[in-house]
């Protein structure tokens, strides 16, 4: 566009560029309503710092109320502090939602500039450095809002707050927070709280080892108040002061049930003992509210009647992840004998050994699913779009339309899905089982090698033509949902070495039996997912040579996000080549995990990686793994928009620490977002590496977990 001259403002003044294009095919040719489309593309930034200086109609068009009424800069790395704060000047008074989630790399100064946003009704500094008396000062000036979301780090003092900003906070309705310390943070002072979200990320202690207490909040003058609650959310981390934390406000909202309230969800990791508070909670929720979302720890519902008793109106969303919940209870108690759920958008089953089977005290979780349960299930929500049964065996019985795979073939609306590797095999390993036919053409492979991809010959899914169908019905799943977004496939024994939400497990169990059966041509299926953006592959131990890597690489164009994990035999990496091919084609690719024990990222997997153009953040997990120094530095050099490198391998502690001070040296002055942690992955003091982390990688890159519904849909924006 920095062609395009200043004289372009009228319709007679065709700019040089365009005068070289025939029949009106410039870009200022489309009419404004295009135009904008377009640029609701473009990063803030760089619409108003840029593209704006273009042209006189650009120009016009980029200070339209739709562009600048929204300001997202969360991964938005090339947000420099000037930028920011010359944007703020430029459009400031115009931006009535503004993102800086994440900006850790901003100081607070910068971040203080917030305060000259005077119209701002939605503002998230999740991530950002705000000490009290900065906060104060940000939400002093804006008297209109209504969501806020922020952190609240060792050092705050509400006491610090001043009228001007505790009476914005009065008019807040809307209050997502993320605790690093044990404290009540902003959330007393929002009278007028109607959705409220904690996020509890406390360590047990602080860097210099004292042990942290929940205690600290105790008899402090202000408490909660919820009586316009609507929606609760609290996701906890690992750890007993989170536990400890969470019950005190749990304890302030067992007082008085709001009247109002459709909303409960608790997440939390292992279990959570009930106390006398959380329920008289819960007996007070089954009286006098009806939900529309509802999680609970997995020890409040085992072995209790409360589902039983709790009142649901037009359910949106269900956790009951690690439950011990039968497929006779999820029958009886939630879908009601197969009541109508055509509300409910979002279930999460994860880690529910039997909430496919009958209730069977002698049932083993390698048994074979009841399909009657899952076909009730289907049946009752045939408009789910998110769906996790993950951390489970679902074994298929024999039959035709009894496997796992057909019945959720009939759930179209689906756009994200997690299933264990065990439940897309075929019910039981067949001798007559056809082959799949591998397409005619090849790819280049490696480094000058050629390999067939295991993909189906056969029409195009949108092509509308009949042709010959693979016997895998997983080909058959993934042709009826087009339009997935999200697809995780993961084992039912796998455990990461960096789990997210989880202890951390060195060891990891054997593959299921049947996992055995699935290979190289069923990742080739995934192929067909013209739409798919985020990728999750684990615990496959018959990817022999990765071609279906290759396929995925060819047809999945809009892959953003790719996590890989112990793909093969155990200790033998062997789809290397594959994956190289592969990465080729992501042009997309924005994110990629991988977690694979004795890796070698030699200089041939970074300069295929190099390839990936898009790239901006990279995490490898591997146990024994060695990488080379120089290819690593060569890589950085030739990806210019990569701000996270987190490689943890079996490289010794001064290998690691030598080269990520290179890669900090010589690439932080220019990548102000940069966060490079290179540390062996077995050393005692990657816990300590770890919680310098910022959250918004470490939670979507460096540690593993599913993340198909594990909130309810659209949450927080």
């Amino acid at each position: 566009m920095a062609s395009i001259g200043e004289d372009a403002a009228s319709a007679g003044d065709v700019p040089p560029a365009a005068a070289a294009v025939a029949d009106g095919a410039h870009l200022l040719g489309f009419s404004d309503e295009i135009l904008l489309h377009i640029l609701s593309h473009v990063p803030s930034i760089d619409l108003i710092l840029n593209v704006r200086r273009t042209c006189r109609k650009l120009a016009a068009l980029c200070l339209d109320k739709s562009l600048t009424h929204t300001v997202l800069l969360q991964k938005d790395y090339e947000a420099s502090e000037d930028k920011v704060k010359q944007l703020v000047t430029e459009i400031g008074w115009e931006i009535q939602q503004l993102s800086m989630a994440g900006c850790y790399w901003l100081s607070g100064s910068t971040v203080e500039h917030v305060a000259r946003c005077r119209g701002l009704v939605k503002v998230n500094l999740s991530g950002c450095h705000l000490t009290s008396l900065r906060l104060s000062k940000v939400l002093s000036a804006l008297q209109r809002l209504r969501s806020l979301a922020i952190d609240v780090s060792p050092g705050f003092d509400a006491s610090q707050l001043s009228g001007e900003c505790k009476a914005t906070l009065s008019r807040v309705r809307e209050l997502k927070q993320t605790l690093y310390t044990p404290s009540y943070g902003v959330v007393p002072c929002c009278t007028s709280l109607e959705k409220l979200l904690l996020y509890f990320e406390i360590l047990d202690r602080t860097r210099e080892g004292a042990v942290l207490s929940g205690q600290l909040m105790v008899g402090q003058s202000n408490v909660p108040r919820y009586q316009h609650l609507r929606v609760f959310y609290a996701r906890l981390a690992p750890g007993y002061i989170n536990q400890e934390v969470v019950r005190l406000y749990l304890a302030v909202l067992s007082d008085r049930t709001p009247e109002n309230l459709h909303a409960f969800l608790i997440s939390v990791p292992g279990s959570f003992a009930e106390s006398g508070a959380t329920k008289n909670l819960l007996e007070s929720m089954a009286r006098n509210v009806a939900l529309d979302a509802l999680q609970l720890p997995k020890s409040w519902l085992n072995g209790s009647a409360l589902l039983q008793h709790m009142k649901f109106s037009s359910p949106f969303y269900f956790s009951f992840s690690r439950c011990a919940l039968s497929g006779g209870h999820l029958i009886r108690r939630v879908i009601d004998g197969g009541r109508d759920l055509r509300s409910l958008a979002g279930l999460n089953l994860s880690g529910c050994a039997h909430c496919l089977a009958p209730d069977s005290l002698l049932r083993k979780a390698e048994d074979d699913i009841d399909s009657g349960i899952l076909e009730t299930l289907v049946a009752a929500c045939g408009n789910l779009r998110h769906l996790n049964l993950s951390a489970a065996h679902h074994h298929s019985p024999e039959g035709p339309g009894r496997h796992l795979c057909q019945l959720l073939a009939r759930l179209c609306h689906l756009r994200s899905l997690s299933l264990p590797v065990c439940a897309v095999a075929d019910s039981a390993p067949r001798a007559d089982r056809a082959p799949v036919q591998p397409a005619t053409h090849a790819v280049p492979r490696g480094f000058g090698k050629k390999v067939r991809i295991g993909v189906p010959s056969g029409p195009d899914p949108f092509s509308g033509q009949a042709g010959p169908l693979p016997s895998s019905v997983f080909w058959s799943l993934l042709k009826s949902v087009p339009f997935l977004d999200r697809l995780e496939l993961i084992g039912s024994n796998f455990s990461s070495a960096m789990p997210r939400n989880e202890p951390a497990i060195r060891n990891s169990l054997p593959p299921c039996g049947r996992a055995q059966s699935v290979g190289d041509s069923e990742v080739a299926a995934i192929g067909q997912l013209a739409f798919l953006r985020h990728l999750t592959l684990a615990q496959l131990p018959s990817i022999l040579t990765g071609s279906g890597l290759v396929s995925i690489g060819v047809q999945c164009q809009q892959l953003q996000s790719l996590s890989l994990a112990h793909l093969g035999t155990m200790g033998k990496v062997a789809y290397t080549s594959a994956l190289a091919d592969m990465l080729k084609h992501c042009k997309r690719l924005k994110d990629l995990r991988l977690e694979q024990p004795y890796f070698s990222a030699n200089a041939q997997f970074f300069q295929a990686l190099s390839q990936c153009s898009a790239l901006q953040r990279l995490c490898l997990v591997s146990r024994s793994g060695t990488l080379q120094p120089e290819a690593v530095l060569a890589f950085m050099a030739r990806c210019l928009h990569v701000v996270v490198c987190h490689l943890f391998t079996g490289e010794s502690l001064s290998t690691c620490r030598s080269l990520q001070q290179s890669l900090l040296r010589s690439f932080q002055a220019e990548r102000p977002a940069l966060n490079v942690v290179i540390f062996p992955l077995l050393h005692e003091g990657l816990t300590d590496v770890i919680r310098d982390v910022p959250m918004v990688h470490l939670d979507e890159v460096t540690l593993f977990k599913s993340r198909v519904a594990e909130e309810p849909p659209n949450l927080w924006w």
